[in-house]
């Protein structure tokens, strides 16, 4: 069972690659498309609702594009899956069980404490995937 849907790993793949970037010039849709991985007409969706909820800015014309509405350290990867996903949580926990409803209520906050992350610390994981890169080579 995935525990994340496909708009949430490309909402959160669109937003690292903005914040990669490290520019603030706008970055064109199908560059976005195309580094990321995302089909560009899904990817207008997703950026969309990204923008409704404020954490990118797009400018239109020739040179337009996205960028991150705020610094990176100010957005987490909660915010951009709550934006595109509604909340964390995988099912409904309503159990008359109360075992069971403390297991949830755990699971969450640790699912939520996971998610609390900085879409800047996310470059932490890049660099352990260059450095890994580097050993293998």
């Amino acid at each position: 069972m995935a525990l994340l849907s496909s708009k949430g790993m490309y909402g959160l793949a669109a937003m690292f690659e903005l914040q990669m970037q490290k520019s603030q010039k706008p970055v064109q849709i199908k560059e976005i498309s195309l580094n990321a991985h995302i089909p560009q007409n899904y990817l207008e969706q997703l950026l969309g609702t990204l923008r409704k909820a404020g954490l990118v800015k797009s400018t239109r014309g020739a040179k337009g594009g996205y960028i991150l509405a705020k610094d990176a350290k100010d957005i987490t990867v909660r915010e951009i899956y709550e934006a595109l996903e509604g909340n964390l949580n995988i099912v409904e926990t309503k159990t008359t069980n109360a075992a069971l409803e403390l297991f949830y209520d755990d699971y969450t906050n640790k699912l939520e404490e996971i998610f609390d992350i900085s879409l800047e610390e996310l470059v932490k994981y890049q660099q352990k995937v260059s450095k890994q890169i580097c050993y293998t080579i």
